[in-house]
């Protein structure tokens, strides 16, 4: 995994999936509006999920 998009999806989870489409961004925005764990959470899983269909 890339250190600097882990770091990025900590300090601000939306900016970490800009790479992913709109809905996704806004949802991340969305959770870490509501709770900033929730938006880590949620950014670091779908940088995991990419990461593992990368090697497959």
């Amino acid at each position: 995994m890339d250190i600097r998009r882990l770091i990025t999806a900590v300090v601000l989870p939306p900016a970490a999936v800009l790479n992913k489409e709109i809905g996704t961004v806004v949802l991340t925005g969305f959770l870490t509006l509501t709770g900033w764990l929730p938006g880590v959470v949620a950014a670091l899983f779908m940088i995991y999920q990419e990461e593992r269909a990368a090697k497959a």
